[in-house]
């Protein structure tokens, strides 16, 4: 009864009037961003973060950081909606876990049935959506409750955890996904010592003295790599464009899709909980588990409706779930839940067991607004599926201008000064390089946010040992991270050892 009446109070936040207007654009630009190829979540909430500071100014510290997050969250799930357009419509993902709908959704663009795949995918979303957000409800309190019994040690372990699984799952080289965590770990000790009021790293450089700002960083990365990345690689041919004719599906597409649906949201909601899973493998599991259980396995791949429902559901069903670890221990599970985090943090609010105790207004409103902004994006998708098919075809020569002017203002209008301009510039550099060789950039962004973190537990937990490394090992909930974290990291090595090991001896 507790859950329903927070979900109230919740209600009450979300229903304010510029809550809905934040919603209705969250919603709404994550749906471009989504539609639009290479931009992405990660890229597209790092680039709000300015602008919501900018809007939120006037309101108190509470009201703000609820109407924030609000519009950030709006971003992130709307862009898992609009990520389907671009695969169906031109075989081209809008962002990486939309690679499985383009298998059997662009087979049915060709044969003319774009319109009902569109359809499908915008109901399979808000189906996800609502169950990922009911499980959401559900188990906030629970897991919140037994997060207050950690103590450092087992912090430092879980978010040690959590960076093992983002490594350990992010992009195709483990090696490089850890070198790029190392990397943001050794830019999270710039500034000064909490502790010991030395500096570290600074070189006498007052400016890095407060550390290297998360929004600066996110933004030139994400956004501004991507900018670089269109205009060096010619990253902007247009594809053909697949008609959308009839939007409203079938009775027999609809009697197809329900099961995957369910199936799909079930399968990505608990994918999703798990830190550094993320949207992209829950949507491969769930094409792989229809295609198996599927009485007729050689239509997928050739426009199976399935093909289309399973996996969009899976990934707005993780979504909803990656905001499990996030709100209720503070680990971020993935590139865009540490850029949500990073966002929370702006406002001195801490993700984690007592996020629900001293923020109800800022965590139970998120919850309720998410079901709103599931309802809104289900009212745009449905009608104005075609509007959105326009926007694909946006000319880069428009819209890289706009993302390089909403960094450059964005990051100066929160900053002030000249430093972190420069510090945007260098990272949209890096940023492209990194993406150029395959370096996965969201270890990095998680390492930054939760570094600090890390090094805080670690010394608490020391402290209190006088100093002895063992309270990690003889704390069994340490222990269990710890070995949970270290499989993270080796299991998916042995696996690619023996593949190798199986190709030497049949060449041989």
């Amino acid at each position: 009864m507790e859950t329903i009446q927070f979900l109230i109070n919740g209600f009450s936040v979300a229903l304010q009037w510029q809550n809905l207007l934040f919603a209705f654009f969250g919603v709404l630009i994550g749906t471009a961003v989504g539609v639009l190829p290479g931009i992405g979540p990660m890229s597209g909430v790092a680039l709000l973060i300015p602008i919501t500071a900018t809007l939120t100014s006037g309101l108190d510290a509470e009201s703000a950081a609820a109407s924030s997050i609000i519009l950030l969250a709006g971003v992130y799930y709307g862009a898992m909606y609009g990520g389907s357009t671009t695969s169906i419509l031109l075989n081209t993902p809008g962002e990486s876990s939309s690679v499985v709908t383009a298998l059997d959704g662009y087979q049915m663009a060709k044969q003319g049935r774009a319109g009902a795949a569109l359809s499908i995918a915008a109901i399979g979303s808000f189906v996800a959506g609502i169950i990922s957000l009911l499980g959401l409800a559900l188990l906030a309190e629970p897991l919140s409750a037994l997060a207050l019994s950690f103590g450092p040690a087992e912090y430092f372990s879980l978010m040690l955890l959590g960076l093992c699984a983002v490594s350990g799952l992010a992009g195709k080289s483990i090696t490089k996904a850890l070198i790029m965590t190392v990397m943001g770990l050794l830019l999270a000790t710039i500034g000064v010592d909490n502790v010991s009021g030395v500096s570290r790293f600074t070189y006498n450089f007052p400016n890095l003295y407060s550390g290297l700002e998360f929004l600066t960083v996110a933004v030139g990365l994400f956004a501004l790599g991507e900018v670089f990345r269109t205009i060096l690689d010619r990253d902007n041919e247009e594809g053909q464009v697949s008609k959308v004719g009839r939007i409203l599906p079938t009775k027999q597409d609809l009697k197809d899709s329900s099961t995957p649906i369910l199936r799909g949201s079930l399968l990505g909601f608990f994918i999703g909980v798990l830190p550094g899973a993320g949207a992209t493998l829950a949507s491969f599991f769930s094409y792989i588990a229809e295609k198996k259980l599927s009485k007729h396995p050689g239509k997928f791949g050739k426009g199976a409706i399935a093909g289309v429902a399973a996996p969009e559901s899976a990934n707005n069903g993780a979504s909803g779930g990656a905001m499990i670890p996030l709100l209720t221990m503070g680990i971020p599970g993935s590139g865009t839940t540490a850029i949500l985090m990073g966002a929370l943090i702006m406002y001195n609010i801490q993700p984690g067991p007592l996020l629900f105790e001293d923020h109800p207004q800022v965590a139970w409103g998120l919850i309720a607004s998410m079901f709103i902004g599931n309802v809104m994006l289900l009212a745009l998708n449905m009608p104005l599926v075609k509007v959105f098919a326009k926007v694909i075809e946006t000319p880069a020569k428009y819209l890289l201008p706009i993302i390089i002017a909403i960094s450059i203002f964005g990051v100066y209008a929160v900053q002030f000064n000249t430093f972190d301009l420069m510090l945007l510039l260098a990272c949209g550099v890096l940023g492209y390089y990194f993406t150029k060789y395959d370096y996965p950039v969201a270890p990095l962004v998680l390492a930054l946010v939760l570094g600090p973190m890390i090094e805080n537990n670690m010394r608490r937990a020391l402290t209190a040992s006088d100093g002895e490394f063992s309270i990690f090992v003889t704390s069994p909930v340490s222990l269990l991270f710890l070995i949970i974290g270290a499989l993270w990291i080796c299991i998916p090595l042995f696996l690619k050892w023996k593949g190798r090991e199986v190709v030497i001896n049949e060449e041989g």
